[in-house]
This record gives structure tokens, C-alpha cells and sequence, in this order.
């Protein structure tokens, strides 16, 4: 059990340094990737309000409204206030930050393909 946990925690650190990196790579931070990534995905509108998006990085709301006001400077994306609650602010992805997101996606996914044809040799190895 012990070790398949290390391994496991292993392989997520590998998996987070990739990320940076990859994040650094498009020309912006991993914490401006990720915030970008709770803004498309976490709600399943497309959108987020400041609360959902400090819920989906586990950081606090007053880190997270700074956050999207680099990403708003960076125009990765734009803030309006919601239609049904003036007090509360939407958070959504401009073109650039769809853009560079999908590039990103793209080559997370490619990664955790390999990191998946890596785990299923592992297990045939096992087995022999």
C-alpha cells in the first residue's frame, strides 16, 4: 500500500512539473492556467464567479480576485458583473484565453496518455 501511494504521489509531481512548465511555455503562469481552466470547466457554464473559482484553486477569495485581476490585465479574461446579483462578478475566458487554454489542453491530454500507456506496462510487467 505504502508504495503504491509513492509511486502515485510520484507520478502527480511529475505530472505538476509538466504542467508548469507547460504553462510557462504558452507565456503564462500555472497559476493563471489553472484559474483559466476553473473559469471554462468547473461550473459547466463557461464561467465562474469568484467564490466557485476559490473553491476550485483551494485558495483564498481575496488571492483569487487578485488573480483574475492579473489574468483581466494579462486579457486572459474579463470580469462583469452578473445579471442577477450586481455584487457578484463572472469570471470568462476571452478569445486569447480560450486560445492558449485549448493549446494547453492539448498537450495535458497528450501527456496523461503517456503517463497512461506508462501505469498499463507497468501492470503487465506485474503480471509476468
Amino acid at each position: 500500500m505504502i508504495r503504491e501511494l509513492a509511486h502515485f504521489r510520484y507520478q502527480l509531481r511529475k505530472f505538476l512539473c509538466f504542467s508548469e512548465r507547460a504553462a510557462r511555455g504558452a507565456g503564462v503562469t500555472p497559476q493563471q492556467h489553472q484559474l483559466m481552466l476553473g473559469v471554462a470547466g468547473f461550473t459547466g457554464r463557461g464561467s465562474a464567479n469568484i467564490t466557485e473559482l476559490a473553491e476550485f484553486l483551494q485558495e483564498r477569495h481575496n488571492a483569487v480576485v487578485e488573480l483574475v485581476s492579473r489574468a483581466s490585465r494579462a486579457g486572459l479574461v474579463r470580469k462583469k458583473a452578473s445579471v442577477h446579483d450586481r455584487r457578484v462578478v463572472c469570471v470568462e475566458l476571452t478569445p486569447r484565453g480560450r486560445a492558449i487554454l485549448a493549446r494547453l489542453s492539448t498537450l495535458h491530454r497528450k501527456e496523461l496518455q503517456g503517463i497512461q500507456g506508462q501505469r498499463e506496462a507497468a501492470t503487465i510487467l506485474q503480471l509476468d
